[in-house]
C-alpha cells in the first residue's frame, strides 16, 4: 500500500495579508484620510498621508507596494495550487488548461472593467457601417491584465522549474532589464539610459506599439502598466513563487518567518542600492523598484505568517482574511455597485447629525458594506480566486 502524504495546511496568513493589501483599496485609504483630518493631528495629515498617495515618479510610498504585494502574493499561492493539482492527479495538459483558462478569464475580466461593452471604441461611419477606434476610447492594458499576464507565465515557469533555477530566471530578469533601459537609445531622442517621464524607452514603446488608449493619469507618456514594465513585474511573481516554496518546505514554521525576514532586509538592501544608479520608479517597475517592493512584501509576509501561523493568534485576522478570500471580486464588484450609496441608505442620518465626525462614518460605512457583502459570500464558500 502506497503511503500518502497528508496535503499541507492553508496557510491563513497569506489570506490575511492579501486582505490587508485589499483593504486600502476598497476604502481604507479614505477612512484614514478622513480620520487624519478630522484628529487635525499634523504627522497624520502631514507625513502619514503622503504615504496614501503614489510618488509621482521617483521614490516610494506605502501606497507604491499594493499592487507590487498582490503581485508577489498571486505569485505565493502557484507552488501549492500546483502541488493541489498534483495530488488529484491531474495531468500536464489538464494543469495547463487551468493556467490558461485563469489568465484568458482575469485578462477578459479586466478589459470588462475598463469598459470594454460600452463599445466606445465602435464609431458609426457614413453609410451604416462603423470602424474600430481602440487607440482613442479603449485602454487595452491594467491591473487585472497584468496581474493575468504576470501569474500565467510565473505558473509555466513554476512548472518547469525548482527554486534553485526560478531565482536565476529573476536575477536574469532584473539585470536584462536594467540592460535594456541603461543601453538601449530611445528612437525618438537616440540617448540611451533617459528615465524621465517624457524621454524613458518604455513609455515610446507603448505610445509605438501598446494598443489602446494612453490616459493621462497614469502618467500620459505611457501606460504604467505597459509593454516593457510587464516584464519586471513578471518577476515580482516569481519572488512570490520562491516565499511560496519556501513556506511549503517541511520546516519549522519559526525557521520559515526568520528565512522571510532575512530575504525581505537582503532584498530591501539590495533594492536601496542599485536605486542610487537605477532609480525605484514604479510607472517603470524597475529592477529596483522590484527589490525594494518585494523587500517589504516578504518582510509584511514575515510579519503575518509569525503571528499567525507560528503563534497562532489568528482572530484578529478574520476581518482580513475575509476579504483576502474574495480580493478580486470586490475589486471588480466596487466598479459596478455604487457602495456609497447603499452606504447613505442606512447611515445617512448618522453622517448628517455628526458633525465634522461625519466624514468619518461615511468612510467607515462604506467599508463596512462592502465587507459584510464579503462576509456573505465568505460564509456561503463562494470564492473568485487567482
Amino acid at each position: 500500500m502506497t503511503p500518502v502524504t497528508p496535503a499541507p495546511e492553508r496557510i491563513q496568513s497569506i489570506d490575511a495579508l492579501r486582505g490587508f493589501d485589499m483593504f486600502w483599496i476598497i476604502g481604507g485609504d479614505a477612512l484614514f484620510r478622513a480620520l487624519a483630518k478630522w484628529a487635525d493631528v499634523p504627522i497624520w495629515s502631514g507625513r502619514c498621508l503622503r504615504h496614501l498617495e503614489h510618488v509621482e515618479w521617483e521614490g516610494f510610498h506605502f501606497y507604491d507596494l499594493i499592487f507590487p504585494l498582490f503581485l508577489f502574493l498571486v505569485g505565493a499561492v502557484i507552488p501549492f495550487s500546483l502541488e493541489s493539482a498534483r495530488r488529484r492527479g491531474a495531468t500536464r495538459g489538464a494543469v495547463y488548461g487551468r493556467i490558461v483558462r485563469r489568465t484568458l478569464f482575469l485578462f477578459a475580466l479586466g478589459l470588462l472593467y475598463n469598459g470594454i461593452l460600452q463599445l466606445n471604441w465602435l464609431m458609426p461611419t457614413e453609410g451604416g457601417h462603423y470602424t474600430v477606434n481602440i487607440h482613442d476610447h479603449l485602454r487595452i492594458t491594467g491591473v487585472l491584465q497584468r496581474i493575468a499576464i504576470c501569474y500565467g507565465i510565473a505558473a509555466v515557469i513554476t512548472l518547469h522549474t525548482n527554486p534553485r533555477a526560478r531565482f536565476v530566471v529573476v536575477v536574469a530578469v532584473l539585470v536584462g532589464y536594467w540592460a535594456i533601459l541603461h543601453f538601449v537609445p530611445n528612437p525618438e531622442t537616440g540617448v540611451a539610459g533617459l528615465l524621465t517621464k517624457e524621454h524613458n524607452l518604455g513609455g515610446y514603446l507603448d505610445r509605438t506599439l501598446l494598443p489602446g488608449k494612453i490616459l493621462e493619469k497614469y502618467y500620459g507618456y505611457g501606460d504604467n502598466e505597459g509593454l516593457l514594465s510587464t516584464i519586471p513585474a513578471i518577476a515580482t511573481a516569481l519572488l512570490g513563487t520562491l516565499a511560496g516554496q519556501w513556506l511549503a518546505l517541511n520546516v519549522e514554521p519559526a525557521w520559515k518567518m526568520v528565512g522571510l525576514a532575512a530575504a525581505g532586509v537582503v532584498a530591501l538592501a539590495l533594492g536601496e542600492v542599485w536605486g542610487v544608479w537605477f532609480p525605484v520608479i514604479k510607472n517603470l517597475w524597475t529592477s529596483s523598484f522590484v527589490l525594494v517592493a518585494g523587500g517589504w512584501s516578504l518582510l509584511l509576509l514575515a510579519l503575518f505568517y509569525g503571528v499567525i501561523d507560528v503563534l497562532r493568534w489568528r482572530a484578529w485576522a478574520f476581518f482580513f482574511v475575509v476579504i483576502g478570500a474574495n480580493a478580486i471580486t470586490i475589486y471588480v464588484g466596487q466598479k459596478f455597485i455604487d457602495f456609497e450609496y447603499v452606504s447613505k441608505f442606512f447611515f445617512g442620518g448618522a453622517i448628517r447629525f455628526a458633525g465634522t465626525l461625519g466624514p468619518v462614518i461615511a468612510a467607515a460605512g462604506v467599508l463596512l458594506v462592502k465587507w459584510l457583502v464579503l462576509l456573505f459570500l465568505y460564509r456561503q464558500k463562494m470564492f473568485l480566486r487567482v
